[in-house]
């Protein structure tokens, strides 16, 4: 199983079925691992390698980048610390790790917490996913979600190169787990962005909605592709150290920081860049001959992104339509607008399109608690399966009537908030988190979506590129 450095190797029983048992053995079987008898003697200690700050005396750039990251954020993030101390007390402790796992991984592994409640009394190094973590972690199966991965301890830490420059501080190896160019690299990412709750609900499905995508089957594209872009540079500071390409650590997605952290202007500017190309749209507005109202249809394409859109914790996030039309200069008929700091869901605005996951309890009650899930409805963008499927599968398509006659003008853009205040007014209810961070929920406008119908053909559509 050797690819070379920069080729790009794909083999159709990984990439169409990720999920099947031959895959689990491959994975687990292969030696992925090259030329340990190469490896420089380790001369950092497991616990200096553990500590951010000591990779970036070689790597400074890398960590900069992920310094401002939501990985680096994760152990130390208020909603997640208020979910899981709510979820623990809830359940009386019987979730154990559920949490922590994915939000402070080494901590768990190194034994030093088992249920996430201690994690401000431990070492800054064990908390978020580190460089230590990915970088010395591999899959060896069990299982695809709710992290599986296995943290080695053996001094050698991994990257995407078949021929690292011999390393003085560590020992420097190959995996194909960090290889953005090989298929099996999406699993580093999906042990923690493919989530099954206690219950048994599949709560977060970013990795499997991948799996199914045209990114991974038609464009053999990983997660890294959008998130971690590649650019040509230096993987280190230090003697012999080749310019090959390397790799974004700041990992943009949607989520941001919402207490003060480093980096915290690059990181929503990273957001931003990646929002603003994800979905773009269609509006196309007529008068209806049967009732004489004015139809305005809005559609939004998932056609570049490798997932459905919003992702992962889809049950919190709130993304939505914002409309108005305007005649003689007056707004005629407007939906989606939310004030700053308000609910969506208390807008009261039954003609919104609003995405997200809605779940329900075992009572069939909705529920903001991820633990108590046992059903999801979902009115996400869909995946973009295949290019050779109609459009309808990858659309959402929502219309809006008003009374005529037809408008100068109708403007429609997307918005989304990481997080909805209700989330966090309930946790305010439950003594579990600050009031301040309700005012900290940023709400961010996707710039492809954005377009303006004026009259003339009967459909505006967005730019081929975001401004």
């Amino acid at each position: 199983m050797t690819v070379r450095s920069g080729e790009r190797t794909w083999r159709p029983s990984l990439t169409t079925t990720l999920a099947s048992a031959g895959v689990l053995a491959v994975a687990a079987a292969c030696s992925t691992t090259e030329r340990p008898e190469e490896a420089s003697p380790v001369m950092l200690t497991r616990e200096e390698l553990m500590d951010p700050q000591t990779c970036a005396g070689c790597h400074p750039d890398h960590v900069r980048e992920w310094s401002g990251s939501m990985h680096a954020y994760a152990g130390v993030d208020p909603v997640f610390l208020a979910l899981n101390k709510r979820m623990q007390r809830e359940t009386n402790g019987a979730n154990g790790t559920f949490c922590v796992n994915c939000h402070a991984p080494l901590a768990v592994r190194q034994g030093l917490t088992t249920d996430g409640l201690n994690l401000d009394r431990l070492d800054p190094k064990l908390l978020g996913v580190t460089c230590y973590f990915c970088h010395n972690s591999e899959f060896h199966g069990g299982g695809l979600h709710n992290n599986p991965l296995v943290t080695l301890d053996d001094g050698v830490m991994r990257g995407g190169f078949h021929d690292p420059v011999p390393s003085t501080p560590h020992g420097a190896g190959y995996s194909m787990f960090t290889d953005h160019v090989h298929d099996a690299s999406a699993f580093m990412c999906g042990a923690c962005h493919d989530i099954v709750n206690p219950v048994g609900a599949h709560i977060e499905r970013t990795f499997v909605e991948w799996r199914q995508s045209h990114v991974a089957l038609e464009k053999r594209q990983n997660c890294g592709f959008c998130h971690m872009p590649a650019r040509t540079g230096l993987a280190a500071q230090g003697k012999g150290v080749l310019v090959r390409q390397v790799h974004d650590h700041s990992m943009p997605g949607v989520d941001l920081a919402v207490t003060p952290f480093p980096e915290m202007e690059s990181q929503r500017a990273s957001v931003q860049k990646i929002l603003d190309d994800s979905l773009s749209s269609r509006l196309c507005v007529t008068t209806d001959p049967a009732t004489g109202l004015v139809r305005v249809e809005v559609t939004l394409l998932n056609e570049t992104v490798g997932h459905a859109f919003p992702s992962g914790s889809a049950q919190d996030r709130r993304a939505w339509v914002e409309l108005e039309a305007y005649r003689g200069g007056a707004v005629a008929f407007e939906s989606g607008h939310i004030p700053e700091g308000r609910a969506v869901a208390e807008a009261g605005d039954p003609a919104m399109l609003l995405l997200r996951d809605r779940h329900f309890d075992a009572e069939d009650h909705e529920t903001h608690l991820f633990w108590k899930t046992a059903r999801i409805e979902s009115t996400q963008v869909p995946v973009n399966r295949s290019s050779r499927e109609p459009e309808s599968s990858r659309a959402r398509s929502h219309v809006y009537t008003f009374p005529g006659p037809l408008p100068e003008r109708v403007s429609m853009r997307v918005k989304i908030r990481p997080i909805d205040v209700d989330l966090i007014a309930e946790l305010v209810s439950s003594g579990d988190i600050d009031p301040a961070v309700a005012a900290r929920i940023p709400t961010l406008t996707l710039a492809r979506t954005e377009v303006s119908w004026t009259g003339g053909d009967p459909c505006a559509v967005s730019p081929t590129k975001s401004p």
